[in-house]
């Protein structure tokens, strides 16, 4: 009896959940959509309970201000952090890859050139100094983190003054800076005490992708510059049409990108449209330029810089946009000329069509001398046509119905540069 309880026990207790290894691969340029995916990684791994959680890093570097959003979920994280170099931690990589607790390279990885871009005093002073910072904060030597970025730090017999220090994983060992050398994350969960653990490979989800590509600054300046000149030709143009519809669209995936980055809040896209409702009304519903179209200016200015990290970003961003919003204006137009929908002389623009005696065009007071005259129709006059009148093609308009090319017609009168016209009886 004693013995089939125990059984019945066994298979009714709950079992503890197996310990998880999180691997976030951590690959291509740093930019604010892997910032968030890291984090949201990071949050999930501690929802799981996960044991540890392993960023995967084979990065030449990227954005410093995304860098530093993915250095500070890697801090704050409740689970315990492990940098994969896996090969290269490059410029911002590095700072992820010294913000993990613990510091792991593949034989032939290396890290460091981390040397900010522009190469100004103040950014490497900031950047120096969160290098050094976050070193110490996991016990590494900030000075060899600081040689990372600043070339002006001389460290007698691993790098000249001059110089930015980079790291190869023998180095990096050898000098304490790194704990392990391991070939592949089995490797690495056996040398940490984590051999046990399941391995869990995390993927970014298709919103983060978006995110990713979005945020790119190719890519968002692109979709801004679009987005500009699509919007401002709409607003000078009469009704609705493709224009606004380009332009709202590029607006819509700037913003949204920024939104699915973290980068921005629904604050700088309510500006934005604040802004150009603004704009709008100015232009279409107050006379003159005044308040209103200030404040709509202002709003568009507003809606950028919160969807910026800073500022001067944002200002850099559209006086892009203004300077290829020009050049595309310049190339739309050129296009269009020498595509034969418009044509002209440099600084001008003239339609192709052309109002032509031979077409049937004449002048009001040259019309006058054709009441009565007869002649043949050119064209089918449905009720309007070409008729010929002793050898002159001249617009007419039918006065009974439908009447067939090559037929017989008279002038019955002529209401100034209207010529009406019936078939000649027999």
């Amino acid at each position: 009896m004693l013995a089939a309880v125990m059984l019945v026990a066994l298979f009714v207790a709950p079992r503890a959940a197996a310990a998880e290894l999180h691997v976030i691969p951590v690959t291509g340029t740093i930019d604010y959509g892997l910032a968030a995916f890291v984090a949201r990684a990071i949050r999930g791994a501690e929802e799981a309970g996960a044991s540890a959680v392993v960023l995967s890093i084979d990065t030449p570097g990227g954005l410093v201000n995304a860098a530093l959003r993915a250095r500070d979920a890697i801090v704050a994280s409740k689970v315990r952090t492990i940098a994969y170099v896996n090969p290269r931690a490059w410029s911002a990589g590095a700072l992820l890859a010294i913000a993990c607790e613990t510091l792991v390279m593949n034989p032939g990885g290396s890290m460091g050139a981390a040397e900010t871009r522009p190469n100004e005093e103040k950014y490497i002073s900031a950047v120096r100094a969160e290098f050094e910072a976050t070193a110490g904060l996991r016990g590494r030597d900030p000075q060899l983190a600081g040689a990372m970025v600043d070339a002006d730090i001389e460290i007698p017999g691993l790098v000249s003054r001059g110089k930015i220090l980079t790291l190869t994983a023998t180095k990096a060992t050898e000098l304490g800076f790194a704990d392990e050398v391991a070939t592949g994350i089995e490797e690495l969960a056996e040398k940490l005490g984590l051999a046990e653990a399941e391995i869990v490979d995390v993927q970014s989800s298709t919103a983060e992708r978006v995110a990713r590509w979005l945020t790119n600054d190719a890519v968002s300046q692109v979709l801004l510059t679009i987005g500009l000149v699509g919007l401002a030709v709409e607003a000078l143009t009469p009704g609705f049409g493709v224009p606004g519809a380009i332009g709202l669209t590029s607006m819509g995936l700037f913003f949204g990108g920024r939104l699915l980055g973290g980068l921005a809040g629904w604050e700088a896209v309510a500006v934005f449209l604040v802004g150009f409702a603004l704009l709008l009304i100015e232009l279409f519903l107050i006379p003159g330029f005044g308040v209103t179209g200030i404040l709509g200016i202002v709003g568009v200015f507003a809606s950028l810089v919160l969807s910026y990290p800073t500022p001067a970003q944002a200002m850099s961003a559209l006086a892009v946009a203004l300077v290829g919003g020009a050049a595309l204006s310049a190339l739309t137009v050129g296009l269009l000329t020498r595509g034969g929908r418009l044509r002209g002389r440099p600084g001008r623009i003239v339609l192709r069509h052309e109002e032509r005696v031979d077409k049937g065009y004449l002048a009001v007071e040259r019309l006058a001398g054709v009441d009565g005259a007869e002649g043949v129709a050119v064209t089918a006059l449905k009720p309007v046509g070409t008729v010929d009148l002793d050898g002159r093609h001249i617009q007419a308009i039918s006065e009974g119905g439908f009447i067939l090319a090559g037929t017989r017609v008279r002038v019955v009168r002529v209401e100034g540069s209207n010529v009406f016209v019936r078939v000649t009886e027999l």
